[in-house]
C-alpha cells in the first residue's frame, strides 16, 4: 500500500481561490522589493578559501606517494573514506528479472529488461547481446547522463549498440528520474518537477535529513545492474567495464571505486576537481556532491583511486563546462598513483575537441581502450549504427514504471523518517541540548566578535525608524553578519551600552532584514512595543539579505538549482551545514550584544530565519524569550512529503536520527516563553520577501 502523501499540494488561498500549492506561481520581484545587498560574493569567497585549503592539504598527502607500499596504503585509506560518504548499502534482495520483449537486429539483439534493485523499486534497462559469437564475451554496464529519454537517448543508444557490434554484452539502464523511471510523472510522459535535475533535487535533497545520499541510491542501481549482468552465461567476469557520460560519468566514477568487480572504467564528461567547479560557480546535482567528501579531503580522483591499478581512461572534452584544467589535475594525481603501483600505462586521459556530451570521438576512445584491455576487437572507429525509435526500446507498456505501482524514492524516505521518529523518541532538557550540539558541531567562540561600522546606505521605505546604524559583525574570518540598529538620528558609532534586565529585541528575517523592516507585520508589531529611546537589532545571517549571493548566474537565489543550493550542498560536503553556520552566526551576534551590555535577548524570527533561531535559542540561556512566525513545522514533514519547497539551506543532515524541530519547540515553550504562529509545512515556503508589495504605514 502506498504511504500517504503528507504535505503534498495542501490547498492555500490565492486571490480568493483555493489553489494547490504546487501550481501557485511565485510572484515576481517588484520595485519596492529591491533590498540592500552589499556583500553578494561573501559566501563564494569563503567557500573558495575553505575548499582551496582542503585541496592543498590533500595534494601534500598525495605528493608523498612514491612506492607501491605508499600506493596500497593510500588506496586502503581512501576506500574507507569513500565508503563513509556513501554509507552502508542495503542488503541484496532478489532482482526478480523479467524480459518484457526482444528486438532482433543484424548482429545483436536487444532484450527489454526489468529488475528490482530494492523490493518493489523497478529498474528499466536494455541488454544488448551480440549474435553469432562463441564463448564468453566482455560485459559493460552503461550509465546515462541527464537525458529526458534515459537509455534510449541517441548518444546512449549509440555507445550501447556500438559496444554490442564490437562483441560486448552491454546493459544500459534508466537512471532514477529519467526515461521510464520518473518519480513525479505527470501522466503525459513528462515530469511535474522536471526530468533529470528537477527530479533528482526534489527526491534527493530530503534524503539528507535521514542520513542517506541520493548518489548512493543511484550507485546501488548500478551495482545491482552488475549483479544481473554477471548472471548471464554470455558474460566473461574477467572483463567487466563501467562507462557513462555527464551524470552517467558521475555514476561511473562512483561505481568504479565502490565495487571491486569492475575490471575497467571509462567515465566521460565529469571528472575534474571540486575546487574548479566551485570557483567556476558551477552547481552540481545532489548525487554529485557526496556528504563528508570535502571534510575527508576527497576530490574527484579519490573516488576512482580505490580501483587502482585497474585499467581506467578518463574521457574529457576541451569545451566542456567541467573544467579541463581540473580534469588534467585529476589525471596527474591518478598517474602518480598508478606509477607507484608500477602500472603507469593503465591510466589514460582522452580529450575530445568539442563540447559536453558522449560524442563519437569520446565513444571511439572508449572502444579503443576497452579493446586494448579485453582484446574483444581490433576496431579503431565506431561501427555503422542504426538508431532506434525510443518507443521500440520501451520496457513497460506505458513507458513508465508507475504502471507497475513501483515505489518511489520518496516512499522509502518517508518510511525511514517514520521509523527514525519511533527510535529517537522525544528528547528533552539536557539530552536534547546534547543531541543538538552533537549534530551542529559548532566551532568554539572566543568572546565578543570584532565588527565594522558601515556607512549608511539607501534602504527600502517603511522602516519603523528614520535611519539605522549598520554593523558588520565578524563571526569568523571572511564572514560578516550584517546587523542593523534602526534609529531616529544619524548614527556612526558603536551601539549604546545596554543596562537593566529588559530583553533587547533581536530579529532574524525570512530572507532580508531590510525588506522585513519595510513591511512585515510581526516586526512592526514587535518594534512598536520598543520605547523610542531603546534600541533593537535585526541580523542578516550569512547568505541572507545583505549577503545574499549573486553567483551561479543572474538571480538564481530562488532557483532550486541556484546559489543558495550551491553553498548548502558544499556545506554538507564540508560537514558544516548552512543551518549550523547560521546558528554560529546568531550565537556570535548574541555574544556581541552581551559585550555591549545586552545580556538578555528576545529573539524573534520568521520563515527561513526561524530554523537557526530556534536552535540558537535552545542552546543559549541569554535568549530568554522567543517569537517565531512561519517556522518550519518539522524536518520530518519535508522527509515525508512527496513535494516540498524548502531550500536545502534549511536542512540539517542526518538530523532525524536524533531529534526534530517539534522537540526544540516543546523545550522553548517550557523554558523560553515561546510564541509560535502560522507554521509552514512542506509546500508553504515562499521566496516572496515580504507579505505585501508596499511599506506598512
Amino acid at each position: 500500500m502506498r504511504r500517504s502523501e503528507k504535505g503534498r499540494d495542501r490547498p492555500i488561498c490565492v486571490n480568493g481561490r483555493v489553489t494547490p500549492a504546487s501550481v501557485v506561481e511565485k510572484p515576481r520581484r517588484t520595485a519596492t522589493e529591491t533590498m540592500l545587498n552589499r556583500f553578494p560574493r561573501m559566501l563564494q569567497e569563503y567557500y573558495v578559501a575553505r575548499v582551496r585549503a582542503v585541496e592543498a592539504d590533500s595534494d601534500r598527502r598525495k605528493a608523498k606517494i612514491r612506492t607501491r607500499s605508499d600506493a596500497e596504503e593510500y588506496v586502503r585509506e581512501t576506500r574507507g573514506k569513500v565508503l563513509r560518504c556513501f554509507g552502508p548499502f542495503p542488503e541484496r534482495t532478489p532482482l526478480l528479472p523479467e524480459i518484457t520483449g526482444v528486438l532482433e537486429r543484424d548482429t545483436y539483439r536487444v532484450e527489454k529488461l526489468l529488475f528490482q534493485s530494492r523490493p518493489n523499486f523497478f529498474v528499466t534497462a536494455n541488454l544488448y547481446v551480440p549474435k553469432g559469437r562463441s564463448g564468453r564475451m566482455p560485459g559493460v554496464v552503461a550509465s546515462c547522463g541527464h537525458s529526458v529519454d534515459g537509455k534510449t537517448a541517441e548518444p546512449y543508444q549509440s555507445f550501447a549498440q556500438g559496444l554490442a557490434r564490437l562483441g560486448y554484452v552491454c546493459l544500459i539502464f534508466d537512471p532514477i528520474g529519467q526515461g521510464e523511471r520518473l518519480q513525479y510523472p505527470n501522466g503525459k510522459g513528462g515530469s511535474t518537477v522536471g526530468v533529470g535535475t528537477g527530479e533528482h533535487l526534489q527526491a534527493g535533497n530530503p534524503q539528507f535529513l535521514i542520513g542517506e545520499f541520493f548518489g548512493a541510491w543511484r550507485a546501488w542501481d548500478g551495482i545491482r545492474a552488475l549483479d544481473y549482468l554477471l548472471t548471464r552465461p554470455e558474460v566473461d567476469p574477467r572483463h567487466v567495464g563501467i562507462t557513462g557520460n555527464s551524470g552517467g560519468g558521475t555514476l561511473s566514477t562512483w561505481l568504479f571505486g565502490l565495487d571491486p568487480r569492475w575490471t575497467m572504467g571509462a567515465p566521460s564528461c565529469f571528472v575534474t576537481t571540486f575546487r574548479r567547479n566551485l570557483e567556476n560557480e558551477l552547481p552540481a546535482d545532489t548525487e554529485q556532491c557526496p556528504p563528508h567528501a570535502l571534510a575527508l579531503g576527497l576530490d574527484h580522483d579519490d573516488f576512482l583511486a580505490p580501483a587502482a591499478p585497474r585499467p581506467l581512461i578518463v574521457l574529457t572534452k576541451e569545451k566542456d563546462y567541467f573544467d579541463q584544467r581540473g580534469s588534467q589535475e585529476a589525471f596527474a594525481r591518478l598517474k602518480r598513483l598508478y606509477t607507484a603501483f608500477g602500472r603507469p600505462d593503465d591510466v589514460e586521459i582522452f580529450t575530445g575537441p568539442t563540447g559536453h556530451g558522449y560524442s563519437q570521438e569520446n565513444r571511439e576512445a572508449m572502444y579503443r581502450f576497452f579493446n586494448r584491455v579485453t582484446g574483444a576487437s581490433d576496431a579503431k572507429t565506431e561501427p555503422a549504427l542504426k538508431i532506434e525509435n525510443p518507443k521500440d526500446l520501451q520496457v513497460t507498456m506505458t513507458g513508465q514504471v508507475e504502471e507497475l505501482h513501483s515505489h518511489t524514492v520518496m516512499f522509502f524516505t518517508g518510511a525511514t523518517s517514520e521509523t527514525q521518529a519511533l527510535r529517537r523518541g522525544k528528547p528533552r532538557g539536557q539530552d536534547l541540548r546534547r543531541r543538538v550540539m552533537a549534530q551542529l558541531q559548532l566551532p568554539a567562540r572566543n568572546g565578543a566578535p570584532d565588527y565594522r561600522i558601515l556607512r549608511p546606505l539607501r534602504r527600502s521605505p517603511g522602516w519603523p525608524r528614520t535611519g539605522a546604524a549598520n554593523y558588520a559583525v565578524e563571526t569568523e574570518p571572511g564572514i560578516q553578519v550584517l546587523t542593523y540598529m534602526p534609529v531616529n538620528e544619524t548614527w556612526y558609532s558603536r551601539p549604546p551600552q545596554g543596562a537593566g534586565d529588559d530583553p533587547v529585541l533581536l530579529y532574524v528575517p525570512h530572507l532580508s532584514s531590510d525588506l522585513d523592516l519595510s513591511g512585515e507585520p510581526l516586526l512592526h508589531d514587535l518594534t512598536g512595543k520598543v520605547p523610542a529611546g531603546k534600541p533593537f537589532f535585526c541580523a542578516d545571517l550569512r547568505g541572507m539579505g545583505d549577503s545574499q549571493p549573486n553567483t551561479c548566474g543572474p538571480d538564481t537565489f530562488r532557483s532550486p538549482y541556484g546559489c543558495d543550493y550551491f553553498y548548502a550542498v558544499h556545506g554538507i560536503m564540508l560537514d558544516r551545514s548552512l543551518v549550523a553556520q547560521r546558528v554560529h552566526d546568531l550565537l556570535s551576534v548574541v555574544d556581541w550584544l552581551a559585550d555591549h551590555g545586552y545580556r538578555r535577548v528576545h529573539l524573534a524570527a520568521r520563515g527561513h530565519g526561524s530554523v537557526p533561531a530556534a536552535l540558537a535559542a535552545l542552546l543559549d540561556d541569554r535568549i530568554v524569550q522567543v517569537t517565531l512566525k512561519n517556522p518550519l513545522v518539522s524536518w520530518s514533514a519535508l522527509a515525508e512529503a512527496d513535494r516540498n519547497n524548502w531550500p536545502l539551506s534549511a536542512y540539517q543532515p542526518a538530523v532525524l536520527r536524533h531529534f526534530d524541530l517539534p522537540d526544540v519547540y516543546a523545550e522553548l515553550e517550557a523554558r523560553k516563553q515561546l510564541t509560535l504562529t502560522a507554521p509552514w509545512g512542506a509546500v508553504d515556503f515562499t521566496h516572496t520577501p515580504t507579505p505585501q508589495s508596499g511599506p506598512l504605514r
